[in-house]
């Protein structure tokens, strides 16, 4: 049986250009990057041509970027070394705004530094089109708040928020701060945003930016985290100097090379225009042809590659595993908390309902997806949708009623 995959948003594959570039790093140029030696050093020239890729295609300077193992340690680094850096100057309890759909990685960092005390959380929540007013965020802003952090592109439903709007607000804000005062730090996770929206964080009046390289056709285990120079963090992590003394660990220097090199691909504007009507496509089809089924969130203001759907009357993970078996690999949310029975934070984030959010399935394709495939899954959908109510009846319902 063919697989066909349409979980894009959970991660995706090498490219072969990627891979290419990878390959003479994990034994013919195997170095430390921190070695003095010939080898080393070809490690180090390595890393260093990475850093200036990505530093270009985020409009940054290279001292900027620093390599991490991802977008939740980068995401970690940013509640916890502006936290750290606060305390160090500052005793009274600082103030931080984030949303109520964010990565579990930022919801959870958060919800640690508040049960310590450390901080008091503001969750602001989308309107039902699963946007963020950035209105509402400048009316949360207070005299002790430190940092506001807002997911660029929510990975559930691919909402896209203003992330430039709110930058905008946040340095306002700060021109009138006391000059002995701690700052507003902005942070954005834009790790579904990357290969999609502009990121050039002049643009978007960030001071933090963090993303993971395997959902843009890179590999697992590394991602970055762009500091603004002058930001105040602090590191969280000892151990070396590595990464301007911000990350301490051995370079993982295959990773780094595959991040710029995949990174330096996000050019093929061609691919992206295809994706995105290979996405209208599928929209249109699921809401004509499936009774009772919706779209989760803005169909606007929407990255090109999500279409998140709520079908009543069915449960999601039933949904989810008849797919799987007709070859299909989708998802009813997150990757990282598929293992929940609860439903999805960010579905009822919006407005859904419990009963509602269990019915969810969220297709995220990519530049390897073909039309062939997307009439497949269409119709597969439809007959497991039928086959589910036809078994399911009023169940779901009843359950919640009690």
């Amino acid at each position: 049986m063919k697989k066909i995959y349409l979980d894009y948003a959970a991660t995706t594959p090498v490219a072969k250009e990627v891979l290419k570039e990878m390959l003479p790093y994990f034994s013919e140029k195997f170095g430390n990057a921190m070695s003095i030696h010939s080898s080393g050093q070809v490690a180090l020239k390595a890393v260093d041509g990475a850093r200036l890729k990505i530093a270009s295609f985020f409009n940054a300077t290279a001292p900027e970027i620093i390599f991490t193992g991802g977008a939740t340690e980068s995401n970690n680094l940013v509640i916890k070394g502006i936290l750290k850096s606060y305390y160090s100057n500052f005793k009274s309890k600082p103030h931080i705004i984030t949303s109520a759909f964010e990565h579990h990685c930022v919801l959870d960092a958060c919800k640690a530094a508040e049960k310590e005390g450390l901080a008091e959380v503001t969750y602001v929540k989308p309107a039902s089109d699963g946007v963020i007013d950035e209105k509402e965020i400048e009316k949360l802003i207070k005299s002790n708040t430190i940092m506001i952090s807002i997911m660029y592109v929510n990975n559930e439903i691919g909402t896209v928020q203003p992330i430039a709007k709110i930058g905008k607000i946040v340095k306002k804000k700060n021109e009138t701060r006391k000059e002995n005062y701690f700052p507003i730090v902005f942070h954005t996770d834009a790790t579904q945003a990357v290969n999609y929206f502009d990121c050039d964080v002049k643009k978007l009046n960030v001071d933090l930016l963090s993303m993971w390289a395997h959902k843009i056709y890179g590999p697992k285990g590394v991602g970055l985290l762009y500091v603004k120079r002058g930001t105040p963090i602090k590191k969280i992590q000892d151990g070396g100097d590595q990464e301007y003394k911000m990350r301490a660990g051995t370079h993982n220097v295959p990773g780094i090379v595959g991040l710029g090199a995949a990174i330096a691909e996000i050019k093929n504007q061609k691919s992206k225009i295809k994706i995105k009507d290979l996405r209208d496509y599928l929209i249109k089809r699921v809401l004509a042809e499936i009774p009772k089924a919706k779209l989760s969130g803005s169909k606007i203001k929407r990255s090109p590659n999500n279409a998140n759907f709520n079908f009543q009357d069915v449960e999601g993970e039933g949904l989810l595993l008849s797919l799987d078996m007709d070859g299909i690999a989708c998802s009813t949310g997150s990757a990282c908390s598929s293992g929940a029975l609860s439903p999805s934070h960010v579905l009822l984030s919006i407005g859904l309902k419990p009963e509602e959010a269990h019915g969810s399935l969220r297709i995220t394709i990519g530049k390897y997806t073909t039309k062939k495939e997307i009439d497949f899954a269409i119709n597969k959908i439809k007959s497991t949708v039928e086959r589910l109510r036809k078994i399911s009846g009023n169940v779901l319902q009843d359950f919640y009623k009690k």
